[in-house]
């Protein structure tokens, strides 16, 4: 029986068969005195000029060889954790110390990992202890053990006996070490593997006692609802499940998380390819689970209906929400409800394919106190109507939200450019204490420099600000550099920007102080993404003297530009590549006169 399967024999027979062959042990000590004697021949010779040789001596002593009649007292076995820390002939005094030789295994490539368990019993626990510590599968849990085990009946793998006791402790010997499982995918392993869960004479929690974290992206069968049960564990605290169908035996062992798994903190559930029905028949199992998650931090989760959305308000650690709201029509209608909504959480992500069913869901929350929210939008609503609808929304928002607390508001387009105005985002202005406003890809926002300023104008402390990194030129109405300029006078704080500006109106411009004095000397980060550009020198005057300390527009936004964008990416890189050489020039120059000034 192979403990470590392709490496020819387990590793505790490896280990046995190399300290049982060679020479005796008479042989080596034998073999080591002949060579101490000749080492302090050696040394005696370069001390023949000292006065006292005892005084100076450092000669090496021989090993005392033991009485080939007498058989000496038995040691007690030498372990990783308790060392000899008497001189050793095979072991540099470096590999006696159990924290080097744990670091040594972290280095070693994973291939290498069992023949350096085999090389002797200092190795073997550390060495294993890293190969089994992170599963990327669940198949070695299989291939430990003997292949006599299983067979092939209809096609499909099984189990043909029971494990004895010696196969258990076998496999309870590498399960102990396993802190992660990951499984992507379908495995034909995945059925034997259930049914030997279900043999298993010991509790869960002593088959894989330090399981920290658990991936589970593949069916829920009954089988897999075995091993599931197994694997959940109270010292479980990771766990991400993405199933395509569910057995019942799979959801009445989820519906059974809280009390097996009390320590979780961070979960994810999803169910991509579901249907309506099969989420009517999941959603009851998750939200009883969900209740019992006392410790829950972090939940990534589908809209459970109205009990589990209960459940999740009533979680006291919570504090990171995502929350996928495409799936809000399978429930009824909610406006005539009113839930007391999420009191204290840091960041709140919604996902939503349809403005009414979203809209419909703030409108039952009495109150949403979050210091992030992110909107991600994946709408199938009509263009034409997309700016009232969106105005609506965000008014509906605007009731919900705690406008002291929310500090960060993203929103995020992703499937289709919406043309929008700024006053779509007026009632917004009530989140006074803004500093993160992030409008990012998929909204074309059309605005001249007043509409731009009256847009930022209620957010003064703003630090980030993204809106739209790229735009349809001819379609939309984008501001000019004294946008800008009015930009940095009504938020001084800001240290990104992302903004597209017609740097081709250069009217009226004055080039040594284009600001009039407006300055912002702190911004780290500036994106002007696909601006329009004709003088790279004068757009290069212009932003030296509003962003001082500036060295650098930013370009990397063009490796995520829209396809039909890409003709223009050569072009535009070149022009803007040149406005960095001068910035570059015009930082070293200021540099130089402010050293010559001291």
């Amino acid at each position: 029986m192979a403990d470590v399967s392709d490496y020819g024999g387990s590793v505790a027979d490896q280990i046995d068969d190399a300290s049982g062959s060679g020479e005796t042990s008479l042989d080596v000590v034998a073999r080591e005195n002949a060579l101490r004697v000749e080492r302090n021949r050696g040394r005696t010779e370069r001390r023949t000029d000292a006065a006292n040789l005892a005084a100076v001596s450092d000669d090496e002593p021989l090993i005392e060889v033991p009485s080939r009649t007498n058989s000496p007292t038995p040691s007690s076995p030498k372990t990783p954790s308790s060392v000899d820390s008497s001189p050793s002939l095979a072991m540099h005094p470096a590999l006696q110390n159990i924290d080097i030789i744990c670091a040594i295994c972290l280095y070693v490539h994973h291939g290498s990992l069992p023949a350096l368990a085999s090389t002797c019993r200092i190795f073997e626990r550390p060495a294993l202890d890293v190969l089994w510590r992170n599963l990327q599968s669940v198949e070695p849990l299989v291939r430990c053990l003997p292949s006599d085990l299983f067979g092939i009946d209809h096609g499909c793998m099984t189990l043909l006996k029971p494990l004895d006791a010696k196969m258990w402790d076998v496999l309870c010997k590498y399960t102990s070490r396993v802190h992660s499982i990951t499984q992507l995918g379908r495995l034909a392993v995945i059925e034997p593997l259930g049914s030997l869960m279900l043999l298993c004479p010991s509790a869960p929690a002593s088959l894989f006692p330090n399981l920290r974290k658990l991936t589970w992206h593949t069916d829920g069968t009954y089988c897999a609802a075995a091993f599931l049960r197994m694997s959940l564990v109270p010292t479980l605290l990771f766990l991400d499940i993405q199933i395509s169908s569910a057995s019942s035996m799979f959801l009445s062992v989820l519906s059974s998380l809280g009390t097996l798994c009390p320590h979780l903190w961070r979960m994810t559930v999803k169910s991509p390819s579901a249907t309506s029905d099969s989420l009517r028949k999941t959603s009851p199992f998750i939200a009883q689970s969900i209740s019992q998650l006392h410790h829950l931090r972090i939940l990534s989760i589908w809209d459970l209906g109205n009990q589990g959305i209960e459940h999740l308000m009533q979680l006291q650690a919570l504090h990171t929400l995502w929350l996928d709201l495409k799936v809000s029509s399978v429930w009824d209608r909610r406006s005539h409800l009113r839930f007391p909504g999420f009191h204290d959480l840091s960041s709140l992500t919604l996902y939503i394919d349809n403005l009414n069913h979203a809209s419909d869901f703030l409108s039952s929350l009495q109150v949403i106190s979050s210091e992030s929210i992110t909107l991600r939008f994946t709408a199938t609503y009509p263009s034409a109507s997309a700016s009232t609808t969106l105005s609506q929304f965000f008014a509906i928002l605007q009731d919900t939200c705690d406008h002291d607390k929310l500090g960060s508001l993203t929103l995020v387009e992703s499937l289709r450019q919406v043309h929008t105005k700024p006053d779509v985002f007026t009632p917004l202005h009530t989140c006074r204490n803004l500093t993160r406003l992030l409008i990012e890809k998929g909204f074309d926002i059309s605005m001249a420099d007043e509409e731009l300023c009256q847009l930022v104008r209620a957010w003064p402390k703003l630090e980030v600000l993204t809106i739209s990194r790229f735009v349809a030129i001819n379609d939309t109405t984008i501001p000019t550099f004294r946008g800008l300029i009015g930009l940095l006078r009504l938020c001084p704080a800001l240290t990104s920007l992302t903004l597209v500006i017609d740097t081709t109106d250069l009217q009226d411009m004055d080039f040594q102080t284009p600001g009039d004095g407006i300055c912002n000397k702190q911004i780290k980060n500036l994106v002007l993404s696909n601006s329009p550009i004709d003088t790279p020198l004068y757009v290069a005057l212009i932003l030296s003297g509003l962003f001082p300390y500036m060295d650098r527009v930013e370009l990397n936004c063009w490796d995520s530009a829209p396809n039909n964008l890409s003709h223009q990416k050569q072009s535009a890189m070149k022009q803007w590549e040149s406005v960095n050489l001068f910035l570059r020039s015009f930082t070293i120059v200021r540099k130089r006169c402010m050293e010559a000034a001291l």
